[in-house]
């Protein structure tokens, strides 16, 4: 079972779909997608619907409040009796390697000071996770890379972009989906603003190797 956050936005909500959709063509098993907010049906509704084992993979950028609390509660409410949740995405290098492509395909060039745009959360842990990506994606493009945020936490990604203002600014967005706060990003001022990480192959290939994982530690 796929879990993302969920969105109002049909781009966001097709993107969760596609990937799923490439999953399915790596794996010869069922694979079903869930919504811990915002939208139907939620991880207690599809469990609800699953006989047998099941494996949660949390489509999460970081473990925030509702990898932490959202999704194991609703795996509590459904009773199923035989799940295993594998870790968020975070820092995974598959996903530094789709950060930077997409990155470089939005206009990224040497000299550009850069910023990683991520959602933003109140739980500390989710943000040293968020820095983990930038020290990553610092690695491999061999510069500095700031830190801001679409919500929730501080700085913002406009202030961090204001406050380079006497660069040309290119920002790497570490979200998995186009909405609203995607939007905020491309409204941040920045020269540059690179693409949601989307439904990749190469995530596709992250998700399958947390469900293999997770049967491997069973």
């Amino acid at each position: 079972m796929l879990v993302a956050h969920g969105t109002r936005a049909p781009a966001g909500v097709r993107v969760i779909s596609e990937l799923a959709e490439l999953v399915r063509e790596r794996v010869d098993v069922e694979v079903r997608v869930a919504y811990a907010d915002v939208l139907q049906p939620d991880v207690t509704s599809v469990l609800g619907d699953v006989p047998g084992p099941a494996v949660v993979v949390p489509a999460f950028l970081a473990s925030g409040y509702h990898v932490r609390t959202d999704i194991p509660a609703q795996i509590e409410a459904s009773g199923h009796r035989s799940v295993s949740v594998t870790p968020a995405f975070g820092a995974a290098p598959e996903l530094i390697d789709v950060l930077e492509h997409r990155l470089l395909d939005a206009g990224y060039r040497q000299g550009d000071a850069v910023v990683l745009a991520a959602a933003g959360s109140s739980d500390p842990r989710a943000l040293s996770e968020v820095r983990v990506a930038a020290r990553a994606l610092r690695a491999r493009l061999g510069v500095p890379v700031r830190v801001g945020f679409a919500a929730t936490a501080r700085p913002s990604v406009a202030e961090v972009v204001d406050s380079l203002r006497w660069h040309r600014v290119a920002v790497a967005s570490w979200l998995l989906a186009p909405g609203l706060f995607h939007r905020r990003l491309v409204d941040s001022g920045a020269a540059v603003v690179a693409e949601p990480l989307g439904a990749h192959p190469a995530i596709a290939d992250l998700v399958v190797r947390r469900y293999q994982s997770s049967l491997v530690s069973v």
